[in-house]
C-alpha cells in the first residue's frame, strides 16, 4: 500500500484551526506558568471546549474521533502555536498515556463511564508505571494487587508520575503474581479511591506546567471491574499501547523544533553584526541549516507512524526510532537556538533559555534513549540485543 503524506483537505483545515487556537487561545502566560511551575488551568478548559482532549475518541463517547494521523497533524499543529511546552506535555500525556489505554484496552463499560469524562476534561489522565527503584525495567515492579473477592488491593509507591498531583484516572499497573511477564496487571483508578494519597510534587527543569508527582498506595481497594484487561495481561497492555506513546508524543515536538527555527531564522535576518545580519556567516547558517534537516526527517518519521496506526499496522520499531531521532533533534536544536541568539538565548525573561529546559526530558521520558536502541537493536535481529 502506498503512503502519501500530503494532506487531505479536512486535515489542512484541522491543521488550520488548530494552529489559530494554539497561537490566540493559550500559552499567552507560559513564562509565569514555567516561573511558579503552575498548571494552567485556564488553558487546559479551552483545549477542552475546543476539542484537543478528546481528539483520538470515538464521537459515540464525545470526542472527535480523529484517525491517527490527523491526530498527529493536530498535536504537530498545537506544539507548533503553543508557547506553553507544559500545558501541551500535560495534554499529551492525558492523550497518549491515559486516554489511549481506555480506547484500545478498556470493556465498553469502562470507556462509556471514563471516556467522556476524559474527552470534556472533567478528568485529568495519567499513567503510572515508574517507582522509586524502578524505571526501565519495567518487570522488577514492586506494587503489588491482591485479589480481595469483589476488589483488588494495590499497595505500593509510583513516582515521577507526570499530571500526577492534579489527574483525576490513572492507569496504573501492579504486580499479580511472581516475577513475570504474566505477572503484571493494570487498573484503572480515581482520584477519589480511599488508599490513594499524592504524597509530593516533584520539582524539576522544563515542562513545569506539567505537575509531577509521587502517589502512595495503601490497602487501595480497587473494584475488580476496573482491572483494565485480563489479570496477568498488564505487560501486553502496556507494551500494545507503548508505541502509541512514544511514537504520538514525538508530534508536538516536531512542531517546536519547526517553531524554534523560523524563530531563529527571524531573528538571523534581523540581528546584525561586523555590518550585516548574522545569518549571512557560515556558522550561524550552516547550524539552522542542520536544524531544518531534523525537522524534515522527523516529519516523515511521525506522518509514517501515524499512517501506519491509520493502517491498523505495528509501529514498534518506527515508533521507537521516531521517539530516539526527534527527542534528542530538539534538543540539539534546541541548543542550537541559544547559540544563534547568543545572550539573548540565555537570559530568563527571553523564551529560549525555556525551550532548551523543556527539551531536556525528551530523551528521558517514555523509555530513555538507551531503551528505544535497545528495541531497535533487538527489532533489528541483533542477537542477543536486550529488548
Amino acid at each position: 500500500m502506498t503512503m502519501d503524506f500530503s494532506l487531505t483537505g479536512e486535515q489542512a483545515a484541522v491543521r488550520a484551526k488548530v494552529l489559530d487556537f494554539a497561537r490566540t487561545e493559550i500559552g499567552g502566560r507560559a513564562a509565569e506558568h514555567d516561573r511558579a511551575a503552575t498548571f494552567d488551568v485556564a488553558g487546559w478548559r479551552a483545549c477542552a471546549r475546543f476539542g484537543v482532549l478528546g481528539w483520538p475518541v470515538p464521537v459515540a463517547h464525545g470526542g472527535s474521533g480523529y484517525d491517527p494521523l490527523t491526530s498527529v497533524i493536530a498535536c504537530e499543529a498545537l506544539g507548533y502555536g503553543c508557547a506553553d511546552n507544559g500545558l501541551v506535555f500535560a495534554v499529551e500525556n492525558h492523550l497518549w498515556a491515559c486516554v489511549i489505554y481506555v480506547i484500545r484496552h478498556g470493556s465498553p463499560e469502562q470507556q462509556a463511564r471514563f471516556l467522556p469524562l476524559l474527552a470534556d476534561g472533567t478528568l485529568v489522565g495519567a499513567h503510572a508505571m515508574t517507582e522509586p527503584g524502578t524505571g526501565s525495567d519495567v518487570l522488577s515492579l514492586s506494587t503489588t494487587a491482591r485479589r480481595d473477592g469483589g476488589h483488588y488491593v494495590l499497595d505500593g509507591t509510583k513516582s515521577f508520575i507526570s499530571n500526577g498531583p492534579n489527574a483525576g484516572l490513572y492507569v496504573v499497573f501492579a504486580r499479580t503474581g511472581a516475577r513475570a511477564q504474566q505477572s503484571l496487571s493494570a487498573f484503572l483508578v480515581t482520584r477519589d479511591t480511599p488508599g490513594l494519597e499524592v504524597t509530593r510534587v516533584i520539582g524539576k527543569a522544563g515542562l513545569r506546567g506539567t505537575l509531577m508527582g509521587e502517589l502512595r498506595f495503601s490497602g487501595c481497594r480497587v473494584p475488580a471491574a476496573d482491572r483494565l484487561g485480563a489479570e496477568g495481561a498488564g505487560y501486553h497492555v502496556f507494551t500494545s499501547t507503548m508505541e502509541w506513546e512514544r511514537g504520538f508524543m514525538a508530534a508536538s515536538q516536531v512542531g517546536r523544533m519547526q517553531r524554534l527555527l523560523d524563530t531563529c531564522v527571524a531573528y538571523a535576518a534581523d540581528r546584525e553584526q561586523f555590518g550585516g545580519p548574522i545569518g549571512g556567516f557560515q556558522a550561524v547558517s550552516h547550524r539552522l541549516a542542520d536544524v531544518r534537516v531534523r525537522v524534515e526527517l522527523a516529519r516523515l518519521l511521525l506522518y509514517k507512524v501515524g499512517w501506519l496506526k491509520a493502517q491498523g499496522r505495528l509501529a514498534l520499531l518506527e515508533s521507537s526510532i521516531l521517539k530516539l531521532f526527534t527527542s534528542e533533534s530538539l534538543l540539539e536544536s534546541a541548543l542550537d537556538a541559544v547559540r544563534v541568539h547568543g545572550a539573548r538565548g540565555y537570559v530568563t525573561h527571553l523564551p529560549i533559555e525555556r525551550e532548551l529546559r523543556d527539551s531536556l526530558a525528551g530523551p528521558i521520558y517514555g523509555g530513555t534513549s538507551d531503551i528505544q536502541r535497545n528495541v531497535i537493536a533487538s527489532l533489528i535481529g541483533i542477537p542477543g540485543a536486550p529488548s
